[in-house]
Parts: C-alpha cells; structure tokens; sequence
C-alpha cells in the first residue's frame, strides 16, 4: 500500500511539476507574441509613412519640369526674381 501512495505521490508531482512548466512556457510565448505585435505596429507605420513620402516624391518628380515649380525652387533657395517685380523685405526679422 505504501509503495502505490509512493508513486501516485511522485506521479502527482510530476504531473504538478509539468503542468507549471506548461504555464511558464505559455506566459513566456504571450510576452513574446505581445512584443511582436507592438513591433508589427511600429513597422506598419513606419511603412506608410514611407508610401507617404514616396507619393510626395513622385508628384515632385512629375512636377520638376513645369515653369511654376522652377519659379518656386528659383525665390525659395536662390533668391532670385523676375524682371519688374517688387521685392518686399521685412526687417523685423
């Protein structure tokens, strides 16, 4: 009788011992399926803003040739300007 609670006691206890590796194993994959998914988020908007981006960079390269955009890249970064126009500038800055 002693040696038949002896091994329901140690089979008990085995079965205790794999039943919290289980849980231990199953809280450790959650924790790592949580990360991915935060990651997937930050990726996720990291790629439209990158679409964001490439569609600005597209309409700038259809527009590169036009006569307006060359007027606005000519004021904007070389300070130039057309014949017969005024110039207004604000020395409070």
């Amino acid at each position: 009788m002693k040696k038949f609670l002896k091994k329901n006691l140690i089979y008990k206890l085995c079965l205790i011992c794999v039943f919290i590796y289980g849980m231990v194993i199953f809280v450790n994959q959650q924790q790592k399926i949580n990360s991915y998914d935060s990651q997937k988020e930050y990726y996720s908007a990291k790629i439209d803003e990158a679409k964001e981006y490439k569609k600005t960079l597209i309409a700038t390269k259809d527009n590169l040739e036009s006569k307006e955009y060359i007027e606005s890249i000519c004021r904007e970064k070389l300070d130039m300007y057309s014949n017969n126009e005024r110039v207004y500038i604000n020395i409070n800055k």
